[in-house]
């Protein structure tokens, strides 16, 4: 294995990100200015006012359950939620991650006291920079309904919804379209994908965000550090070779239960090839570790 502690090389600078990365998603998201009209093209509705927009909201129910981090977290003047997360690598549990945000969410909210009764209508929005389901749709809508009669409907306010970027149907509006498609290949075609871009560039030479930026890059090499570290410690009884290894692959299996980073942005901090990644992936999914 490669013991070097460059791990930047696959990663982007601060002046390479795009509105599609996570960070820079979240940071435009949290003005009203844009993440308003982006849930109004999405939704094709219209929104008077959001609340607090909240980016990387996270949700802990109880110490021992998995703790939820969204991207953007925000409620409309109707008590309406809504989660929207970005998606740039293949996930095969997506469909399932739905399901537990939606759960959390719900939960979040009868944490704070409400009858469940009174649980609000709700939006999870996940936008994929690939087709998940492969049938060429740049939307696809998700609520629950009975099987034996489409029409009835079950009525629990929640609606789940997993756009396409790389969608080839004539199924959404011209201006979801060219949103979709600017988040896809950052193709300015309109007055809000113009406005987006402008905020990408206004953060960008923000000096504030840059040192956030770096300093969330320099936690990340910290955590990869530790590992080293503790596998030196390991390796006094492992054999040194072994004890590196074993330490960062730790570390990598949590920065995967974290579910933040792709496997690609794993792998470039830790040095491990993306196929290693994967496998460690596949086990933690099988219950293996």
């Amino acid at each position: 294995m490669n013991k070097k502690l460059n791990r930047q090389s696959n990663i982007k600078s601060f002046e390479e990100l795009e509105f599609k990365d996570d960070f820079m998603f979240g940071v435009i998201m949290r003005n009203p200015k844009y993440c308003k009209p982006f849930l109004e093209t999405i939704l094709g509705i219209k929104i008077s006012n959001i609340e607090y927009p909240k980016t990387q909201e996270t949700i802990d129910i109880t110490a021992n359950a998995k703790s939820v981090r969204l991207d953007v977290y925000v409620e409309d003047e109707r008590s309406t939620i809504y989660n929207i997360e970005m998606q740039v690598s293949t996930n095969k549990n997506l469909p399932k991650r739905t399901r537990y945000y939606q759960g959390m969410i719900d939960l979040n909210i009868l944490e704070k006291g409400e009858d469940y009764k009174n649980l609000k209508r709700s939006y999870v929005i996940f936008i994929c920079t690939f087709d998940l389901f492969g049938k060429g749709r740049h939307i696809y809508t998700f609520e629950n309904r009975c099987l034996q009669d489409y029409e009835i409907s079950l009525g629990d306010e929640t609606t789940k919804i997993i756009l396409n970027t790389k969608g080839t149907m004539d199924d959404v509006s011209l201006e979801m379209k060219r949103l979709l498609d600017y988040i896809d290949r950052q193709v300015v075609s309109d007055g809000f994908t113009r406005e987006l871009e402008t905020a990408v560039e206004s953060v960008r030479s923000n000096e504030k965000w840059r040192l956030d930026y770096m300093t969330l890059e320099m936690r990340y090499r910290e955590l990869f550090e530790e590992a080293l570290e503790q596998g030196l410690e390991q390796g006094i009884e492992q054999g040194i070779e072994q004890g590196i290894e074993q330490g960062i692959e730790q570390m990598v299996i949590k920065m995967l239960k974290a579910d933040k980073l792709s496997v690609e942005e794993i792998s470039a901090y830790s040095e491990l090839t993306v196929e290693k990644v994967r496998e460690l992936k596949q086990q933690m999914e099988q219950g293996v570790l």
